[in-house]
Order: C-alpha cells, then sequence, then structure tokens
C-alpha cells in the first residue's frame, strides 16, 4: 500500500530568487528617499550652525521646515522626471541629444519644483500663524533657486537612470501562467470544453468512453486511445487496458494480492488497475 505524499513548492524565479520588477523599483526609490533625508539632516544643521555662527536668531522647526518642504518637492517632481528618463535615454535618444533634452527640461523641472516648495512653506507657516516671505541672499530668490536646482536635476536624473537600468537588468521576469489545457468532450446534442486538470478519470465504453467530471459521467464518441493522445502530456495515466486516470487525482494505491491493484480517488471513488500497468501511477 502507497499513500500519494503532497506535492510542495521549491519556489520560482520571482518568488525566492530575485526581486520582480515593482519591487525592486519600490526599494531603490525608498533608499533614494532615505539618503534624501540623511541629506535635509546634514543641511538642517548646516543651516543652524551658519546662522549661529553669523550671529543670527535660528530655530531648528524652522530648518527642517525649510529643507523638509525642499525634499517633499521633488519627492512630487520626481514623477514626471520619472517618465522623462524613461522615454530619454541612451540608446533611446543619442547622448548629446539626451543631454540637450534634459538640460532644456531642467528649466521647467526647478520651476516647478521652486513653486510646490513655496507652496508647502506657505502652508506650513501658515499653520504656525505666520508669513511666509520667499527670499534669498542675493535678492533673486527664483534665479538663486534655480542655480541649486540644476545640479539637483542632473544628479536626480543620473539617479533614476541607474534605476531603470538595475530594474531592467536584474528585476526577476514575471512568472507566465501556463495555458490551461482543455478537451472538447460531445455528450449528446452539447459540447463541453473540459479543463484537463479537472477530468479524474476517463473509461472504455464499446464505441465511447465515459469522462469522469466533477462528479458526473459524460459519454463521448471516441476510443481512448484517441483521448489518451489527446491529453498526452496533462498528467494522465493509463491503468488498465480501459482506463486512464488523471495522477494528481490519485489519493491511495492499494496492490492485491494478485499482482492488481485499486486506486482510490479524490472523488472517493475506487477504481480497478491491471498489474501490467501499476508502475504508471506507482513510479
Amino acid at each position: 500500500m502507497t499513500d500519494k505524499q503532497a506535492m510542495g513548492t521549491s519556489g520560482g524565479t520571482a518568488g525566492t530568487s530575485g526581486f520582480s520588477a515593482r519591487a525592486l523599483t519600490a526599494l531603490l526609490l525608498t533608499a533614494i528617499f532615505l539618503f534624501g533625508l540623511v541629506r535635509i539632516t546634514a543641511n538642517v544643521y548646516s543651516y543652524i550652525a551658519d546662522r549661529q555662527g553669523a550671529g543670527l536668531a535660528t530655530s531648528p522647526t524652522i530648518a527642517w521646515m525649510l529643507e523638509g518642504s525642499s525634499l517633499a518637492a521633488w519627492v512630487v517632481m520626481m514623477i514626471p522626471c520619472w517618465f522623462a528618463v524613461g522615454r530619454i535615454r541612451p540608446p533611446r535618444v543619442p547622448l548629446p541629444a539626451t543631454v540637450a533634452i534634459h538640460a532644456l527640461l531642467a528649466i521647467p523641472v526647478s520651476l516647478g519644483h521652486i513653486a510646490l516648495m513655496v507652496a508647502f512653506r506657505t502652508m506650513l507657516w501658515w499653520t504656525m500663524g505666520l508669513d511666509y516671505d520667499f527670499t534669498s541672499p542675493d535678492g533673486s530668490p527664483i534665479l538663486y533657486e534655480l542655480r541649486k536646482d540644476l545640479s539637483a536635476y542632473a544628479e536626480l536624473v543620473f539617479i533614476l537612470f541607474l534605476v531603470q537600468w538595475l530594474v531592467a537588468r536584474y528585476a526577476a521576469p514575471p512568472a507566465k501562467t501556463p495555458e490551461r489545457r482543455t478537451l472538447a468532450i460531445g455528450d449528446g446534442s452539447v459540447t463541453h470544453h473540459l479543463p484537463a486538470d479537472e477530468i479524474e478519470h476517463v473509461a472504455a465504453a464499446g464505441n465511447y468512453v465515459e469522462v469522469a467530471w466533477r462528479g458526473q459521467r459524460l459519454l463521448h464518441r471516441a476510443t481512448l486511445t484517441a483521448i489518451e493522445g489527446e491529453l498526452a502530456g496533462s498528467g494522465f495515466a493509463r491503468i488498465h487496458r480501459g482506463r486512464l486516470v488523471r495522477r494528481d487525482a490519485v489519493r491511495r494505491v492499494v496492490t492485491l494480492k494478485s499482482g492488481d491493484f485499486d486506486v482510490e480517488m479524490e472523488s472517493g471513488e475506487t477504481l480497478r488497475g491491471s498489474r501490467r500497468y501499476r508502475e504508471n501511477v506507482e513510479g
């Protein structure tokens, strides 16, 4: 007597040995955001130190609001930048053209960053009952921010290009869902298209075959040999010259003294098998 063991899973490429494209993208972008937090932390303490060195009053809260609003604005602007990098990069676009296009894009991206940053700061200052004044040390706040943003945009474009390259190169391909195989069974005036993995067993019945499917018996005009050919590669095995069973549906094999055997199916039905075919379900 043998009991069929439950099938285990060994995991596929996308499941255990690599990240999906979405997961890898999220991981890398999170790493970029955390790097941004580290940078603004350094900027906050540098700002505080510079203000104190100049003998000016300083507030850590204001410093964090200034740097945090800039980072938040860049996070939003990262969305159009992501799509721009995806479409304008080598080898899709020649390198000189890529550099020229991104140099032009840096201006509207920077203006968008400035607008968002000022909007965030205005709201933050409003919550504190204050008015935000958009100024700069040189008296030209937009040009002052543009100069800083050009280098920030170049850095962001390079990082996003690197992220997209890493995802394209190292992300695990999506698992392909195998096409479900079906068998056309004509039962009287009705033709059933049965998934092969739902057919439990097939038995010869004269010029017909009897197909066991979901507790029903469908009578189809065909030979068992012909059906066996159609089901080749679908996990069916012959246990008798007049019977096929789906191996995955076999729950137990009981060997008899005569050498023949009985197979207990998942439906609870017991079928007799011939000893010459025993290795088909026990192997």
